[in-house]
C-alpha cells in the first residue's frame, strides 16, 4: 500500500484570481486616476490586420478612449492605434476609427444599465493579449472630485511610505 506523504487529499483551496495574467499591451493609468472602479469585465475586440501588427509593437494610446452603446452593441471610441510604416499600400488605415467589443447580450445589458440608471462610466482600463487574441478590460467607474483624487494620492503616499519604513525594520 503507498501512502501520500506531504499530500492532502482533501480537495484543495480554490485560488483567488489576480490581474489578467496575460501580457500588457497598453494601460490606461488616468481611469484609475479619475474614476473609482467598481467592477471590471473582459472583452474582445474586432481588429484588422494592420491593427494587430501595430499592437504587437505597443502603438496604442488608451487614454482619452471611451466605451459606447449604440444599437444594443459596445463600442470603443477614441483610442488611437499608430500604423506601421511598412502596413499594405491596397488599404487606407484609420487610427481613430471605432472598434466593436465582443460581449455577451446580457453583459451589454448590464453595462448599458448601469450607465442609464446610476451616472456611471464605462471606460477601457487595459488592453492585453490572451491565448493570442487581444482583450480588454473595461471598468464601470463613478467619477471623482478634486477632493477625492487628493485624498487618493495621499492615501497611496502613505502606504508607499509605510511599505518602505517596514522593509528597513
Amino acid at each position: 500500500m503507498i501512502k501520500n506523504e506531504g499530500y492532502n487529499t482533501a480537495m484543495a483551496k480554490k485560488q483567488k484570481k489576480k490581474g489578467h495574467g496575460g501580457k500588457t499591451i497598453a494601460a490606461n493609468k488616468v481611469a484609475r486616476h479619475e474614476y473609482f472602479i467598481e467592477s471590471t469585465h473582459e472583452a474582445g475586440l474586432v481588429l484588422q490586420g494592420w491593427e494587430i501588427k501595430s499592437l504587437r509593437e505597443g502603438r496604442i494610446q488608451l487614454k482619452e478612449s471611451y466605451i459606447n452603446f449604440h444599437r444594443g452593441e459596445a463600442w470603443l471610441v477614441g483610442s488611437h492605434i499608430s500604423p506601421l510604416l511598412s502596413a499594405s499600400t491596397h488599404i487606407v488605415p484609420n487610427p481613430t476609427r471605432q472598434r466593436k467589443l465582443l460581449l455577451h447580450d446580457y453583459e451589454i445589458i448590464r453595462l448599458q444599465a448601469s450607465v442609464d440608471r446610476k451616472g456611471n462610466t464605462v471606460v477601457p482600463l487595459v488592453m492585453y493579449w490572451k491565448k493570442n487574441r487581444v482583450k480588454l478590460e473595461i471598468g464601470i467607474g463613478k467619477g471623482k472630485k478634486l477632493h477625492d483624487k487628493r485624498a487618493s494620492s495621499k492615501e497611496k503616499d502613505w502606504n508607499r511610505d509605510k511599505a518602505r519604513i517596514l522593509k528597513h525594520s
